[in-house]
């Protein structure tokens, strides 16, 4: 199998600076690193509580894997949209259900990239949980079933006490089982994907408390 993409000279600088700070002010600890493959394209999911949120995920894996994650699109302009996209951002347009931002999405988890995803959709707000049935969008399971890769659910705290210097909590879980669902229509398979990545992402966030 090919070598994992390397990042920008942007992502890499900022890992390498803001490590100290993230693993000392921020106490971050990690766990179930190994869970993520270590080659090879993926999509990493995750509950959502800051805009930093990629960060602290990406960090642990750094420098073996660097994360690409959607950014919404009115943020890429100049001279901020080239910084961005050196950060391994790229954009979304939000609300339109952006295929071309899947299908982005889609052709580098097959090219060996990480792709970093929020199914819950938004940030919560003021650490209010949203239902699972109303708000957990099928993004993410899209995207690996159509790709073809692993679909790898991740649980974060902490990143909404970042004022507070609160501890950042990761957890990375065993890559969803989605075998049984390639036969079924594509609408279908990735709701069902979801559930599962739903359920697993609960007891991974729950692991942290």
């Amino acid at each position: 199998m090919a070598r994992p993409p390397r990042p920008s000279w942007l992502y890499a600088s900022v890992a390498v600076l803001s490590w100290p700070v993230v693993r000392i002010v921020f106490r971050q600890r990690a766990k179930g690193v190994a869970n993520v493959p270590a080659e090879g394209g993926f999509v990493l999911a995750a509950n959502h509580w800051s805009n930093l949120d990629p960060w602290p995920l990406g960090l642990p894996l750094f420098p073996r894997r660097f994360l690409r994650f959607m950014a919404k699109s009115e943020l890429f302009w100049f001279p901020l949209g080239p910084i961005i996209r050196a950060g391994g951002a790229f954009p979304v347009r939000r609300g339109t259900g952006d295929s071309d931002a899947l299908a982005t999405a889609v052709g580098l988890c097959r090219e060996g990239h990480a792709v970093v995803m929020c199914p819950e959709g938004t940030r919560r707000q003021k650490g209010v949980r949203k239902t699972r049935a109303a708000h957990w969008h099928t993004g993410a399971a899209r995207i690996a079933l159509e790709a073809d890769v692993p679909l790898v659910p991740a649980g974060i705290s902490g990143t909404d006490r970042l004022a507070r210097l609160g501890p950042i909590r990761v957890t990375y879980g065993h890559p969803i089982d989605v075998g049984d669902l390639h036969g079924r229509p594509p609408a279908e398979g990735a709701r069902a994907a979801t559930d599962r990545l739903a359920d697993a992402i609960t007891e991974l966030e729950r692991s942290l408390a």
